[in-house]
């Protein structure tokens, strides 16, 4: 199977952030995005973002256009928020993200009534009935198809960093799972997703491809739902690891560290020079260490087996790559990786307010509404960096 690589601008970004239309009293999810879309998707018809479903009727998704930068992208992300306020206001419903909600049932939920879903539902059932999970995906622009496969496998060492950093699901339908990320460990059962496979070069995906769809398992690429895959429509490599960021700004760090990583590993592979790898039997314990223990873990981080603590793995990364981040004007956004370092996170913060509240899940999904509503802009924040 010949599959095309979208020619795209190398390392920009888009961005999709999947959002939950809550009742402002309650704090339960609400299967309201269908009445809400077809004010929206009218209204914004010639803008750069878009807002569109997803599999279930609780959850909007919000899409930049391309960015030349992280601040474009995240810029698009605002205003595609402030056009969903418009619609949620008036109907007493609230946004918020997360990797899951923290007492919302899956019995309760209802499926969009759309064809792909349906027969996502149809295969996959009790699990694809339980896919209450929202998440981020990040692009990032390649230049050359034969860069693709090889930048994929240096971003899976990376990848329980970005999973560490975005955890943001430590409640599951009313229950403290004792993981900082229970999303992954749920969004991996269905088929084709989890960790890439490791392919060295793009005719190795394309063969997989070909077996996959010869023997049914998927109709086209679109179904490839790896935690960092190829994305032949749009020329990019997608990460998808990572839970819901719950505020703007953390969504925009995130987004600098992925487009940094890409850029990097572009230059050294221009450069004729070696790509950083693990065995794969690694990757897999480094996905659920960092599910389990979130900015805690302690992760594996080359072909030897030396083991780091996240942390300081990452912020020797960060030091690393900071003049990367300069180049493509994200430093700010990529610098405030800090600030997510240093509070520890969503789940950490979840757990936090639930501990405070005697264990009322309910206090925590106000928490996150308070937090998208109320945290600061990507502007304001960058500001205070700078003050």
């Amino acid at each position: 199977m010949r599959l095309p690589f979208a020619p795209s601008t190398r390392s920009s970004v888009g961005l999709e952030w999947e959002l939950m239309l809550a009742d402002r009293e309650s704090g339960d999810l609400v299967p309201r995005a269908p009445e809400i879309l077809d004010e929206v998707e009218d209204a914004t018809a010639l803008e750069r973002f878009t807002v569109t479903g997803e599999l279930l009727t609780n959850t909007v998704e919000v899409t930049s256009g391309v960015g030349h930068t992280v601040a474009e992208a995240v810029d698009d992300i605002g205003d595609a928020i402030c056009a969903l306020r418009e619609q949620t206001e008036p109907r007493g419903l609230e946004l918020l993200c997360a990797g899951s909600h923290p007492f919302a049932q899956w019995y309760d939920q209802q499926v969009t009534d759309k064809t792909r879903y349906h027969t996502l539902i149809e295969r996959t059932q009790w699990w694809g009935r339980n896919m209450m999970i929202w998440g981020i995906h990040v692009h990032v622009g390649v230049d050359d198809v034969e860069k693709v496969m090889p930048i994929v496998n240096a971003l899976t060492v990376f990848l329980p960093h970005l999973q560490a950093l975005s955890a943001s699901s430590p409640f599951w339908a009313g229950d403290r799972t004792g993981y900082m990320s229970n999303r992954a460990l749920v969004f991996q059962q269905l088929p084709t997703a989890g960790l890439p496979w490791q392919f060295e070069t793009w005719d190795g995906f394309e063969r997989y491809l070909d077996d996959m769809v010869r023997t049914g398992v998927m109709a086209d690429a679109s179904e490839v739902r790896w935690d960092i895959r190829p994305a032949p429509k749009w020329g990019t490599v997608e990460i998808r690891a990572c839970d819901g960021m719950s505020t703007l700004p953390e969504l925009a760090a995130v987004a600098a560290l992925a487009q940094t990583l890409v850029e990097h590993f572009s230059r050294l592979l221009d450069e004729g020079r070696p790509l950083p790898g693990i065995p794969p039997w690694y990757a897999r314990e480094n996905k659920w260490r960092a599910a389990r223990y979130g900015l805690d873990a302690r992760v594996i981080v080359d072909r030897e087996g030396t083991q780091r603590p996240v942390v300081e793995h990452l912020r020797e990364t960060m030091e690393e790559l900071a003049g990367v981040a300069v180049e493509l004007k994200c430093a700010r956004e990529f610098a405030s990786l800090e600030t997510i370092l240093a509070t520890g996170g969503s789940s950490a913060r979840q757990i936090a307010i639930a501990d405070a509240a005697d264990g009322d899940l309910r206090e925590v999904v106000q928490h996150l509404i308070r937090e998208f509503r109320g945290g600061p802009t990507l502007r304001e924040h960058l500001a205070a960096l700078r003050a």
